[in-house]
Formats: structure tokens, sequence, C-alpha cells
């Protein structure tokens, strides 16, 4: 695929959660990168991070992994981290110029000097019942988070700096 902008759609419990433009950087046929400025009103602040106007997301999607990685700027080009989705596979329609990703409540974030790897809402991921629907995606997204978890203790997320972030604890 080889255009210069999709739109992100995030699609959760069959709703739609968000769209939004994004430039694309890169597209290898299985990740696709594309850049976006902080796409929801105002400001939403997790206690551990808050996002705001003026941050610009550097977002890496794979059709064959269960999960999405997202590069966190500040405006100035400070880095604030990671926040990882756990997902199904993209989807990316070229035609249309949309990329289609649903999110499967589990999160993972990973503060930008690694001191923090914080699994989130695991709560959220038992009361939705996708284990009860869908056990193999269930299965498959908890092997997702695990999977990132490990990346992120590597220093080997998209973007993380050689020797950087990795040491932190959970």
């Amino acid at each position: 695929m080889s255009v210069p902008s999709v739109e992100v759609h995030l699609v959760k419990a069959g709703r739609t959660k968000i769209r939004y433009p994004a430039g694309v950087l890169a597209d290898d046929g299985n990740r696709i990168t594309v850049r976006a400025p902080w796409a929801a009103d105002g400001v939403r602040d997790f206690g551990f991070v808050r996002f705001e106007p003026g941050d610009v997301f550097t977002e890496h999607y794979w059709r064959d992994r269960w999960y999405a990685v997202k590069e966190v700027r500040a405006g100035d080009g400070a880095l604030k981290g990671w926040y990882c989705d756990v997902t199904r596979p993209a989807a990316v329609d070229g035609d249309r110029g949309e990329l289609v990703v649903e999110d499967l409540d589990l999160d993972l974030w990973v503060s930008a000097d690694g001191s923090e790897v914080l699994r989130l809402d695991e709560d959220e991921f038992a009361a939705s019942g996708l284990a009860e629907r869908d056990p193999a995606a269930a299965a498959a997204a908890l092997a997702a988070l695990d999977a990132l978890e490990a990346l992120a203790r590597a220093g080997a997320l998209p973007g993380a700096p050689a020797g950087g972030p990795g040491t932190g604890s959970r």
C-alpha cells in the first residue's frame, strides 16, 4: 500500500471508539506505521501519564500481531513513553484509506525511561466476556499482553533507544 494518509478507525465492543486521520510513515505489507496528533478532545490524565493537545503519536500496527504500539511524545518532542493496545490484527483497506483495529481492552504502559511497565485494564478484559464468546481470541489477547510486556522489559518496543527502556518493574 502506498498512500500518504489513512483514517485510523478504532473499534471496541462492535462500536466506533474513535476515528482520526494519520499520516503513513511506512508500510512493509505487514507492519504499518502512522503518525497523528492526540485525537481526543481535551486532556486525558491516567495518573501515570497525561495525553493532551499537542502530543504526537507514532503508531505501529501489524496485520499478523494482536497488538499496536504507540510511541507518545509531547509537543516539544520529549518522549512520554509507549501506550500499547491489545487488539485483533489490523486491517488496512488501501482503497478506502482506512486502518481498522479492534481494541480488546488490555493495555500496557511503558514510561520513557522504562521504570514503569504497567499492565492495564485486566478487569475490563475479564468483564468483557471475550473468554466465553471467543476463547481463542481471548487466549491470543492474553498472549499478546505477555509478549508486549516482554518486549518492553527487553527495551525492544518500536522507537526504543538501544539499551533503553526495559529495566522497569511492574
